[in-house]
């Protein structure tokens, strides 16, 4: 199969081939003519598999070959992405997707001024790629219509239904067409999520080209226990040791980003943070920066984990496991993308082990453990496996003997440790989209 065969216009071949694209991946081989037929569409592949391709590349076939020119103030394609990084990214894949055809294209997103994007936005839009926030902003401040919008995408569609979004979009659909082509892509989708974007598709198609929720097994995982206080300690062992050259570490908190790089900078390692405290100048330019390998290293928090494409990474470090499983599959996506292999390494305390159980059981496989020599915990972590259980505790102190008849029980939890509770999966409520407006950065 090739992209002719798809239907594709030259001018869109002539762009696919200069980018050195040569057969369409599955989930572009089955995304790309359901949308030229206008159809709605559920589309849930690997990370690293196309997606992006799969979508922009026959909607801009279709602003090229149908409606009206756009007016002032409007747009005929939105795509809502949820982070700032994520719409450069998409963004520029547009571009040079539409290289050759008369299209405008653009990107909006918060952290910046929105002064220039009103400018912008004055002509008119063919396609525009937005996070929820700055979108809003620009409606209400007349700076955008939606009079002739065509399609919606969400791309992470996943996050972008998730709760943290669920007020925006809400605020987002009331104001769009009622008849228009609604495509959803991620690499998850939950049961719940499923449940609510079929309530808001028209007879949509369903794509799922890889087992649901199933890290690529081009990337491998696993898993080192150590106590949480010493995790620096390990993270700078392990970079030594295994001679790191380009790593994205990702860390549960703005906090725990900037205490790592002050580490790693104190200790003369080229490391960057970025997360939603910095200027977007500042995220953009770490991330262009790491991507160039002229950073060593580049710890996160999720703003990275969804989308962002970085050639050739050879390891991702999860310094703290997300709280959400599915965000797992999306972090270790950034490397082992376009077919080559990469690594994935989780530092794990005891407190995080109903963390690694969900994502164990989201992704149906238990992660291969080590312990690391002079690292070994002293609060171990609970065996666990893909069934969701905690299957082996670890073994309970020895009790001091004893003596006067006097009967000393011991401690189950050692000083400082937290108790666990069972290991469960994290339940994630379905949005409703009845609620009124409120502020959100992007």
């Amino acid at each position: 199969m090739t992209f002719a065969t798809l239907g594709l216009i030259e001018p869109l071949l002539r762009a696919l081939e200069t980018l050195g694209y040569q057969t369409p991946t599955p989930v572009q081989a089955q995304a790309i003519p359901a949308v030229l037929a206008g159809r709605d569409l559920m589309a849930a592949a690997q990370t690293g598999t196309g997606k992006t391709a799969g979508f922009a590349v026959p909607l801009l076939q279709l602003l090229a070959m149908e409606g009206p020119k756009v007016t002032a103030n409007s747009v005929r394609a939105l795509i809502l992405v949820p982070t700032r990084e994520l719409a450069e990214q998409v963004h520029e894949s547009v571009r040079q997707y539409a290289e050759n055809l008369p299209l405008s294209t653009y990107a909006v997103y918060g952290g910046v001024s929105i002064n220039p994007q009103m400018m912008k936005l004055r002509k008119g839009v063919d396609l525009l790629v937005a996070t929820p926030g700055r979108l809003l902003d620009l409606f209400r401040q007349n700076a955008l219509k939606f009079n002739q919008l065509q399609t919606l995408v969400l791309d992470e569609a996943d996050r972008m239904l998730d709760l943290g979004f669920s007020e925006e979009l809400s605020n987002i659909y009331r104001v769009l067409p009622k008849k228009r082509q609604t495509l959803l892509f991620s690499a998850t989708f939950s049961d719940e999520i499923r449940l609510l974007a079929g309530q808001m598709l028209n007879d949509p198609l369903s794509i799922e080209v890889s087992p649901r929720n199933v890290a690529a097994n081009t990337v491998k995982q696993w898993v080192v226990t150590v106590d949480k206080k010493r995790k620096p300690e390990l993270f700078v062992h392990l970079m030594r040791k295994g001679k790191w050259k380009q790593v994205l570490v990702f860390a549960k908190t703005r906090n725990g980003v900037d205490a790592l790089v002050e580490k790693l900078q104190g200790m003369g390692v080229n490391a960057d943070g970025i997360h939603g405290d910095k200027p977007q100048a500042t995220r953009q330019r770490a991330l262009d920066r790491f991507k160039a390998s002229e950073t060593q290293i580049l710890v996160a928090t999720d703003v990275a984990a969804r989308g962002l494409d970085i050639e050739d990474l050879p390891l991702v470090v999860n310094f703290d496991l997300p709280i959400v499983a599915e965000d797992y599959i999306h972090r270790i996506g950034r490397t082992g993308r376009a077919g080559a292999t990469g690594e994935a390494i989780s530092l794990v305390c005891a407190d995080e082990v109903n963390l690694l159980s969900a994502i164990e059981t989201l992704t149906r496989q238990t992660l291969k453990r080590h312990d690391e020599p002079d690292f070994v915990p002293e609060h171990r972590v609970p065996e666990t496996d893909a069934s969701g259980q905690v299957v082996k505790k670890p073994k309970k102190p020895k009790k001091p003997k004893t003596s006067g008849g006097k009967r000393n029980l011991g401690k189950w939890v050692e000083s400082g440790e937290v108790a666990e509770a069972p290991a469960v999966k994290p339940v994630r409520k379905v949005p409703v989209f009845n609620t009124g407006p409120r502020k959100r950065k992007p």
